[in-house]
């Protein structure tokens, strides 16, 4: 499982009636628990595999309690942070931002990158649509589920 897959896995659990899953694979094994309304808790265990890497991100990345979402306008999408770390706008420090104020989006495009656990992780839209606030500052931290970016939907 890649950090995207076991994201995903969260906010399924998240949202749904379960109360506790267990995954095991070859070399990982992940354990959800949900406490009422309280965000689930994570237990990632290391088998002897050769990917350490990655389950240590998810592992730093799992929500401590998820950010309340602003209000948008029905036309409007909110890209939010999959995981805790630290976002940075642009590919390097003299470099442009991935996107500015009124950029065009799409599907796939990069957006920002977020370091986690000294991996940097590329966040792309999932939307197609124009960039018409940016939420955060380059290189501040940001909580798990926190709004980044909000977009015009085409």
């Amino acid at each position: 499982m890649d950090t995207k897959e076991i994201q995903r896995l969260l906010d399924y659990i998240a949202k749904s009636p379960l109360a506790e899953v267990s995954i095991e694979t070859e070399g990982l094994k992940v354990s959800v628990k949900k406490h009422g309304e309280a965000a689930p808790s994570v237990q990632v265990v290391h088998t002897p595999a050769p990917a350490a890497a990655p389950v240590a991100a998810v592992a730093a990345a799992a929500p401590a309690a998820p950010a309340a979402p602003a209000p948008v306008a029905d036309n409007l999408y909110t890209v939010k942070s999959p995981m805790i770390g630290t976002i940075y706008l642009a590919p390097g420090p003299e470099k442009g931002n991935y996107v500015e104020v009124g950029s065009s989006i799409e599907p796939g495009k990069t957006v920002c990158m977020i370091e986690a656990m000294k991996l940097f992780n590329e966040i792309d839209a999932e939307v197609s649509g124009k960039i018409v606030k940016i939420l955060v500052d380059n290189a501040t931290p940001v909580e798990f589920d926190q709004p980044l970016f909000l977009v015009e939907k085409a």
